[in-house]
């Protein structure tokens, strides 16, 4: 064979596996972790939990870099625009890839269609608390005296078309009330002023709420999602009150820019499932009451069938409130 057709065969091999050799020697550097949201916070706390097992499992350096805005977009249309080779990987989610879809009427970024899907990772109720001083002990005695004294009530987010206030908004609609809302400059500020009694409730996930739950400063009373949670059995779920529809769970996931090569894509899910049968992670996770999905959930091929039904439900809730960010 002469040189020059060893030439075109090798080019032609190369044409018919997408850049197979990338593939092989991929990861040959750092990996870049894009979290769209401040360090410190609760998004940020369990992508730098998973970017160390994975890095493990990949033998490469997982790089956290956090870049907040816009609610998660920024970070998430800067990670859009990145070169698809796999270096740069977005912690996206329920927030970014879901429910902001609705909120702006302009988002930077389209949740279903900019990026190529790798995993979901992670699993977070909200749970329903209240001032330690709150007369209902349930979500039931909940309801009652919210119908009875919604204009003499308040709650905090952590910002309009935040998590915490799209999940209000569910329990307003699902409830039959319309209390009014006092948004902030995030979770950490609402969560103060309900710890100092100015705020009658905020919807927050565990994770951010676990510790002042268990210190006694405020009261959980409902779980806002469809099972108990292991941090703190022993609140029961909305629907196990008799109130269906309340699900204000998010759920983590990371994406690629779109037109990464599919072997790299398959590498980066099995690195991170691996890192999610890890009885180590799971115990980092229990300690902040976030779940690991199970396996089913897990694949590119899940979420990437996923997160269009996930724009869906939230856009009916959202749109049907009237919440928007512009």
């Amino acid at each position: 064979m002469t040189l020059h057709i060893r030439m075109l065969a090798a080019a032609a091999l190369f044409l018919a596996g997408g850049g197979g050799g990338q593939a092989q020697e991929w990861p040959a550097r750092s990996v870049t972790l894009v979290i769209p949201f401040a360090a410190g916070g609760p998004v940020d706390t369990i992508g730098r939990i998973l970017g160390q097992y994975v890095g493990d499992n990949l033998g490469q350096q997982v790089v956290i870099e956090n870049v907040g805005g816009a609610g998660g977009m920024i970070g998430s249309a800067r990670v859009s625009k990145a070169e698809p080779d796999g270096y740069t990987i977005l912690l996206g989610g329920s927030a970014v890839l879901a429910i902001n879809q609705a909120i702006y009427k302009k988002p930077m970024v389209d949740g279903a269609k900019d990026f190529t899907f790798v995993a979901m990772f992670a699993d977070s109720a909200r749970l329903l608390l209240v001032r330690k001083d709150f007369p209902a002990k349930s979500l039931t005695e909940f309801v009652a005296y919210a119908k009875e004294n919604v204009s003499k009530m308040q709650y905090g987010s952590a910002g309009v078309g935040s998590g915490s206030h799209v999940c209000a908004v569910l329990l307003d609609t699902v409830i039959g009330t319309k209390v009014p809302h006092v948004p902030y400059r995030g979770s950490a500020l609402a969560m103060q002023d309900l710890i100092a009694g100015r705020l009658d409730y905020v919807a927050e996930q565990i994770s951010t709420a676990v510790g002042h739950v268990q210190g006694g400063s405020i009261r959980a009373i409902s779980m806002m999602g469809l099972e108990r949670s292991a941090v703190v059995p022993e609140i029961a779920t909305a629907e196990e009150e008799g109130f269906k529809g309340l699900d204000c769970g998010s759920w983590a996931a990371l994406v690629y820019p779109k037109g990464v090569n599919s072997a790299i894509v398959q590498k980066m899910a099995a690195a991170v499932d691996k890192a999610l049968d890890n009885p180590a992670l799971k115990a980092s996770y229990d300690k902040i009451g976030v779940s690991v999905p199970a396996k089913s959930r897990r694949s590119p091929e899940y979420l990437a069938k996923f997160t269009p039904e996930e724009i869906e439900r939230w856009g009916k809730a959202i749109r049907g409130a009237g919440i928007s960010s512009d």
